[in-house]
């Protein structure tokens, strides 16, 4: 490998853990990644995922890094770390990174409904998380419904629940054991609730489907999962409120599931970088002034990326174990800083990447190039919720101009999904 760019563990650089625990998930995956690595390519060429991977994951207690060391867990509590952790999985494979991601941030939002939830939620949080530690359960989220389909919650009549729909880019499906799924349930005054339902895959009419055939992250195990009258327990909803609502403290919980992701394309970039310079150094003429240029150019990014996602973590860390003052604010003060950072990386990351590109040259333009590979994976971060692009653009924008509007982009995709085309 070509000399890093940077190597003193300073808080804050993406370099190294800050706490014991943290230190503890990154040696432990530290062990796989060669074997990571060298399947990458081919689960990439196929859309195959890392099945085996996983089940050393489960062995080694890394699916269960984030639960809470009382519930049997590695205990890692740090965003910063385990965005660490994602990083350098993801210079070995961006597809495993992600998949990974789902376990781990369902780790630290179930730990949350574990300590604060009312008594039932509370419950549930706890053998999920149980089953997380020993490596049984694999949790994954369903967030984004197919085109032209709402999931919705209603009535079985007796108590319970069903539940229909179809939900896309789920992310870990393969091995999902439990899939939390974003959905709206209607009151009988037509007031549209925010539900999330926890769905065992057992359940009757759950069908997860079998192939993916993604532009990047194709081993990640990013499919469709559909729900036909599948039964769920009233003690298996979680209340998310009324769409509408207008309440910014949701975006607290929003930023602790998704900030850890930016560890990921920074692990991406990273990657690239360290392919394209070790090619620049094997050659044993003095590189023109254009390579030199290049490479200037991309550690520079690269040390601009790592040091903007370091500062959101940190902040996010600090924000999250603070609850005694304004929640909406709270909430605003961990998104906002979550945001700079993401729209920065979704612009330095693929720069990175796309200079390695000039730097190998036209070898590197053939699909089964590892930085093929990392050219596409790297672009993924874009349509990343919350938010996409467009959305970020809005809620940045917003805060900014002191906009009057929802800044809970579920609660806004409900509303619009009920409004007449």
């Amino acid at each position: 490998m070509a000399k890093e760019t940077a190597h003193s563990p300073v808080a804050g650089d993406l370099r190294a853990p800050i706490t014991p625990a943290g230190h503890t998930m990154l040696d432990l995956l530290t062990g796989v990644l060669p074997q990571i690595r060298s399947e990458a390519g081919d689960n990439d060429r196929d859309s195959a995922f890392p099945v085996e991977v996983f089940e050393q994951f489960a062995k080694l207690g890394l699916m269960g890094a984030t639960v809470p060391a009382e519930l049997g867990g590695l205990g890692v509590d740090r965003l910063y770390d385990v965005a660490v952790a994602l990083m350098r999985l993801a210079e070995a494979d961006a597809s495993t990174a992600l998949a990974l991601h789902v376990q781990l941030s369902r780790g630290l939002t179930l730990t949350y409904e574990w300590q604060h939830g009312t008594p039932p939620v509370r419950a549930l949080a706890e053998r999920l998380l149980r089953a997380m530690a020993t490596g049984e359960a694999a949790v994954c989220g369903g967030l984004k419904d197919a085109p032209g389909v709402v999931t919705e919650l209603t009535s079985d009549s007796a108590g319970g629940w069903l539940l229909n729909g179809r939900k896309i880019l789920v992310s870990m499906a393969p091995i999902g054991t439990h899939f939390f799924v974003h959905a709206q349930r209607r009151e009988a005054d037509g007031t549209v609730r925010l539900v999330v339902p926890v769905v065992h895959r057992g359940a009757p009419g759950l069908t997860v489907a079998e192939h993916w055939d993604g532009l990047g992250m194709r081993a990640s195990g990013t499919l469709d999962v559909s729900f036909r009258d599948c039964p769920v327990s009233a003690d298996h909803v979680l209340e998310r409120g009324a769409a509408g609502a207008r309440r910014d403290a949701v975006l607290a919980g929003q930023t602790v599931s998704s900030i850890t992701m930016l560890g990921i394309y920074a692990g991406v970039a990273q990657a690239a970088r360290d392919i394209a310079v070790e090619m620049c150094a094997r050659r044993r003429s003095e590189p023109p002034a254009g390579v030199r240029t290049l490479v200037a150019g991309i550690d520079t990014r690269l040390y601009t990326l790592r040091a903007v996602a370091g500062t959101a973590l940190l902040n996010a860390d600090t924000l999250s174990a603070d609850l005694s003052g304004d929640l909406d604010e709270r909430g605003r003060g961990m998104m906002t800083p979550f945001q700079y950072a993401k729209t920065t990386i979704n612009q330095l990351a693929p720069a990175v990447v796309d200079d390695c590109l000039s730097l190998v040259g036209g070898q590197a333009y053939a699909g089964q190039h590892p930085l093929a590979r990392l050219y596409r994976d790297v672009r993924a971060g874009g349509f990343m919720q919350p938010y996409s692009y467009v959305d970020g653009v809005e809620y940045l924008s917003g805060q900014a101009l002191g906009a009057d509007r929802d800044n809970d982009y579920m609660s806004v995709r409900a509303l619009r999904s009920r409004t007449p085309a």
